[in-house]
């Protein structure tokens, strides 16, 4: 799929990225929406240097990772230019001190052997975007006033919107109608009249305006110098190419034909074509639209800096999260305002919605209230006259009656049923092995589950931990070993593939119903009135299990836990697929849950409202920490949350000695001539090799820098990998040759 998330609604996208989350096949995609990537990517496949590396992850995973190894590497080389300076001090104070001077000389080897390395630069290249305005925006950017626009097929897409932009305002424009508010950007850039209403530019303002279907840019057989040149004031050749060149089109591609340009290629002369105007304004429309993540998040940067206005569709949230100051939603033909980003528009979003139901449900039980008293009385001739006005008072209120807010902010609610108490030991296991064929997982695994546990389990990826919970739940049998249930204890578990929970032949209301025993008595009007909780109304029950969203998958799958309610509860990713509301009801959910619950998460958020022991899970190896999250990453020294989750480092905790055992410092011994010949020995030889490994690297770098190495058919992988290899090698034969140098050092001085 090739930029699949371009032009469509998030509904759309959100309904996608559950498709595509639970699609049993394989997807290769292509596109610039972080979101996105992070919903539906397991992998990441990374072209650089020519080459093509894989990662576990999605996304945001592979981006701080890459991120921290950077910062690792730079930190390395930090170190070692403070380690020059530190034995530069000493050799200048003590080479002249005939006491220190051994230890001077040592000390000097040891300067001249230190390498520091460069981190090598990405092949990739960054668009050069500069919005230079003529000059400042004045306190009015924008007013509208009742404007209406139809479509071409006469239907109503907004009707009497009006708002101002004031100076400072970064707004975004949302709407699940993307035609109407395209329609919305096209009148406010000039493009087409509105049907109704009128706006006014402020006085100061000179606007650029990038769309979304710049087709019709694009008809003629122009080179993309001469395309530019007709947007600028300045036609020289030279001044055009700069404008070009800031946008990667460098040299000969400058001179590439218009209708051979790709869709991100259009979007970089388009912002060329901006940037020619110093506007002050810009009203761009879905511009992350075929730019590569790299030129998206220069894009991004630049545009936070940017001390112009900005109008701005996009269904990029993390752009909109980093841009914006307010968000104007185009919702029944009405423009509603709300001031911050996109995370915190839908929060407030959610607030007002539930004030407009309170004041509808008040305002319509005074009607009813009204409306009693007239059915009541209107007929007697005593009280005619009071009807009458309660009749007058009744039209008034329908007058200015309140709307019953749409039902598009549905939320679930619901409460585990308390499950019946286990014994003591909820779960044993004895020397269990498991593996996939030669892969082993386990391997002399003993470990035990106490009642009352919440256990997060946390490791790198494919080291075991969903293993380990299907170990625990039963659900695949064990090579090896002993797996024993403890008194009293009914198992749940909860699949990262939810149809492993469900069947998919079935409706969503026969998938609970198979579950109906003696003991439980489950009706069809119970399960009804349970699905109906989690969102499932109406004909919605008769869907099959095969057409269900993730999320729907997910809603169902917690819905047949609650049917028989387990005390020990096996959750695998019980967070994906679903939305921030429903995150929030299983949390609250969960945490009045009194029976023993081991999850898998990567929702840093979710575990660290559940999670009150952590579970390490590295090599075969379990390291428990009897504490929370944030114990966790004290103690495991790790430096991201996040990346904690799938850190591989090892247990960091202190080991306990007993004093009874502890042992008593032996004297030093001194010495013999034997011994120091040895280590000397031993320091010439890490020199040899040290000076070897030096050599080897200088002619690597040599042979890649030559540009014959790039024409003449030589094996650059190849190349690479072994520079790779020596500069890592260099650094452990220096740091053996920094040891023995140091152990002679204290010999000699003993």
């Amino acid at each position: 799929m090739d930029e699949p998330t371009n032009d469509l609604d998030f509904e759309t996208i959100a309904w996608l990225e559950n498709f595509l989350a639970n699609y049993d096949n394989t997807v290769i995609v292509v596109s610039h929406d972080r979101h996105f990537l992070d919903a539906v990517c397991t992998h990441i496949s990374d072209i650089d240097f020519g080459k093509i590396n894989h990662y576990s992850g999605n996304y945001t995973f592979w981006y701080e990772s890459s991120q921290l190894a950077s910062r690792q590497r730079a930190d390395q080389n930090k170190k070692i230019e403070d380690k020059r300076k530190e034995l530069q001090e000493f050799v200048e104070r003590f080479s002249a001190n005939a006491s220190k001077s051994r230890q001077a000389t040592s000390r000097k080897k040891l300067l001249d052997k230190l390498v520091i390395d460069d981190i090598k630069p990405s092949s990739r290249k960054y668009p050069g975007i500069i919005f230079r305005p003529d000059r400042d925006c004045g306190d009015q950017i924008l007013n509208i006033e009742g404007l209406s626009q139809r479509s071409a097929e006469g239907v109503l897409l907004f009707d009497q919107v009006s708002f101002k932009l004031l100076r400072g305002d970064k707004v975004a424009i949302l709407s699940k109608e993307h035609s109407a508010i395209s329609a919305f950007f096209e009148i406010i850039a000039g493009e087409e009249q509105p049907v109704a209403g009128s706006f006014e530019w402020g006085t100061t303002i000179t606007r650029a305006y990038l769309p979304n279907d710049n087709t019709k840019y694009f008809q003629s057989d122009d080179n993309l110098i001469d395309w530019l040149r007709q947007y600028s004031r300045d036609k020289d050749e030279t001044y055009i190419r700069g404008f070009l060149g800031k946008m990667l089109f460098s040299g000969e591609e400058s001179l590439k034909k218009c209708t051979v340009l790709s869709g991100g290629e259009k979007v970089r002369c388009m912002v060329s074509r901006m940037m020619l105007t110093n506007a002050n304004c810009l009203i761009l429309d879905e511009p992350t639209n075929h730019l590569d993540l790299e030129a998206l998040l220069w894009f991004q940067d630049y545009l936070t800096r940017y001390p112009g206005g900005l109008v701005v569709i996009s269904h990029d949230r993390a752009f909109l999260n980093a841009l914006c100051t307010g968000m104007i939603e185009l919702r029944g033909q009405r423009l509603h305002c709300y001031n911050g980003n996109y995370d915190d528009f839908i929060t407030e979003r959610v607030a007002r919605k539930d004030r407009q139901q309170a004041m509808f449900k008040n305002q319509q039980r005074e009607i009813a209230h009204l409306q009693t008293f007239v059915d009541r009385f209107g007929a007697k001739a005593s009280m005619a006259s009071r009807a009458k006005s309660k009749e007058k008072q009744i039209a008034r209120l329908e007058e200015v009656a309140i709307d019953e807010p749409e039902d598009d902010l549905k939320k679930i609610q619901f409460r585990f049923p308390q499950p019946p108490r286990s014994g003591l030991k909820v779960m044993k296991l004895e020397h269990v092995q498991q593996a996939y064929g030669e892969h082993v997982v386990y391997q002399d695994l003993n470990f035990e589950c106490e009642r009352g546990q919440r256990t997060v389990l946390v490791g790198p990826n494919g080291a075991g931990k969903s293993t380990l919970l299907k170990i625990l739940a039963g659900v695949i049998p064990i090579n090896g070993g002993l797996r024993e249930e403890g008194g009293n204890v009914i198992t749940g578990y909860f699949a990262q593939n939810r149809v492993d929970n469900l069947n998919p032949k079935l409706t969503v209301l026969e998938n609970v119903m198979e579950l109906r025993t003696t003991e439980n008595g489950l009706t069809e009007q119970q399960a009804r009135g349970m699905l109906g909780t989690f969102l499932f109304r109406k004909d919605d029950v008769h869907k099959k299990v095969a057409v269900l969203s993730g999320g729907e998958k997910s809603r169902l799958a917690l819905v047949k836990l609650l049917i028989n309610p387990p005390n020990f509860l096996l959750m695998d990713e019980p967070t994906t697929h679903l939305d921030i509301m429903s995150i929030d009801a299983l949390i609250a959910a969960l945490k009045t849950y009194e029976g023993t619950l081991y999850f898998v998460s990567h929702d840093v958020h979710f575990i660290r409202e559940i999670a009150k022991t952590v579970l390490h899970v590295h090599s075969g190896r379990l390291t428990q920490y009897a504490g929370d999250y944030a114990y966790y990453l004290e103690k495991s020294k790790a430096g991201n949350e996040r990346a904690a989750l799938t850190a591989g480092f090892t247990d960091a905790r202190p080991k306990q000695v007993e004093a009874a055992k502890a042992e008593k410092p032996k004297a030093p011994v001194k010495p013999s001539a034997a011994d120091i010949r040895k280590l000397k020995s031993e320091v010439t030889k890490c020199e040899q090799q040290v000076a070897d490994l030096e050599a080897k690297q200088t002619k690597l770098t040599a042979e890649l820098a030559d540009p014959a190495t790039y024409t003449g058919g030589a094996n650059l992988p190849q190349l690479n990998a072994q520079l790779r290899d020596t500069i890592n090698a260099l650094q452990a034969a220096t740091a053996a040759w920094e040891q023995a140098a140091q152990k002679l050092s204290e010999a000699e001085g003993a």
